[in-house]
């Protein structure tokens, strides 16, 4: 099938990449770009057709992320997170879907999932109140996933939840001044004892399982994969997108080069220099391959009904922290053999490694748990976890 969505985003590529060193500067991605990535079918790729999305191939979803995090990092993570969550939110009872997007199917959603929000149940619902960090381009959407704990009678957590909250019962606070991913705009958000109805709650449990009222009504494969895969490929796509990136203006700056020092000559001439090329491009396309390649696989066993092997769902998880690790390899490699050139802000180079580093800070591209959770399972040890 073609990524027709590809096709249109392709189009907005000169005029994002133009934007990149205001977005950085800024510390935002102004809402005349996302409103057309929004037009041009970005955030409805993995939406349910009966909002008006078109439950795309996830493995096409990704491949426009990282075209557009090629060119800006911090667009093209906010159109990957902001991307995957129409795809969260169609596992959620019909009734929260409606409340989104029953008037208007462009409607955005954020989200923070760390689970510091403290939920207290109450009559028809719970009472959530907390402080979330890093919520990434809230101030696009219109609604927030915000991760709580569900607090018994003695006072302990007794279930981990994902609440889901219009723009109205939050605040938002402006912290995000970061090194690098500067224009997610990542910012705080807080609620004080807002109502959140009983359908707009959802277990993290029954998510990991790949359970949810929502797979009633949307039935499509695309609601039969596991939020691990969906979220955590989204958050290292764009990681591996802004090298590739990054690296074909680095093809294109060095030709032209020529060493001041090392004897003087062509950068290109020079062996080192080459061999550098060759495994940073290994490395992106290693990246790439394996994780389109395990999505896929996914895909077309959620398509012919079948189960999902464990296995699978933990090498997924293994290649795509795996996928973050090589980015970063070949970022480094391209960013210290361009030399002092690298330095100077606000070229190519220097941002790319900046918001490569930046995005993998990312709890989800954490390496040594996921890498841990897929020894286990090799070795036949039980696994669990929300992340898997």
């Amino acid at each position: 099938m073609t990524n027709e969505v590809l096709g249109s985003v392709r189009g907005l590529l000169p005029m994002i990449a133009e934007r990149a060193d205001k977005v950085d500067e800024s510390r935002r991605v102004s809402e005349q770009v996302i409103r057309e990535l929004g037009d041009a079918g970005m955030f409805k790729m993995l939406q349910p057709r009966r909002y008006g999305g078109t439950e795309s191939n996830p493995v096409h979803f990704y491949e426009v992320v990282r075209a557009v995090s090629g060119v800006c990092g911090s667009t093209g993570w906010l159109a990957s997170v902001l991307g995957v969550h129409p795809w969260h939110l169609a596992l959620f009872d019909d009734r929260a879907q409606q409340d989104v997007w029953g008037h208007d199917d462009s409607v955005l959603v954020s989200s923070a999932y760390a689970p510091v929000g403290r939920l207290v149940p109450v009559e028809g619902g719970y009472r959530l109140t907390g402080d979330w960090h890093f919520s990434s381009g809230c101030e696009h959407a219109s609604w927030a996933l915000l991760g709580a704990m569900v607090v018994g009678t003695a006072g302990r957590p007794v279930d981990f939840m994902t609440a889901l909250v219009p723009r109205s019962d939050y605040r938002i606070h402006d912290v995000w001044d970061v090194v690098g991913m500067r224009g997610t705009a990542s910012n705080e958000i807080s609620a004080e004892d807002v109502f959140v109805p009983d359908y707009r709650i959802k277990r993290n449990y029954e998510t990991a399982q790949l359970r949810g009222p929502g797979q009633k009504v949307n039935r499509g494969p695309l609601y039969r994969l596991p939020f691990a895969t969906l979220f955590t490929t989204a958050v290292a796509a764009p990681g591996v997108g802004v090298v590739a990136g990054c690296y074909e203006r680095y093809l294109t700056f060095m030709r032209e080069r020529v060493r001041l020092s090392l004897g003087g000559g062509r950068f290109v001439d020079d062996q080192f220099a080459q061999v550098a090329v060759a495994r940073a491009s290994s490395e992106i396309d290693a990246a790439i391959l394996q994780m389109d390649r395990n999505v896929r696989e996914l895909w077309e066993l959620a398509e012919a009904g079948e189960e999902l092997p464990m296995g699978l769902r933990l090498r997924v998880r293994r290649d795509q922290v795996r996928a973050t690790e090589r980015a970063l390899d070949a970022i480094d490699l391209l960013f210290k053999t361009a030399g002092g050139s690298s330095l100077s802000r606000g070229n190519a180079i220097e941002r790319s490694w900046r918001d490569a580093h930046a995005g993998s800070v990312h709890v989800a591209n954490e390496p040594e748990r996921a890498l841990a959770l897929f020894g286990r399972g090799a070795f036949g040890l039980p696994v669990e976890d929300n992340l898997v």
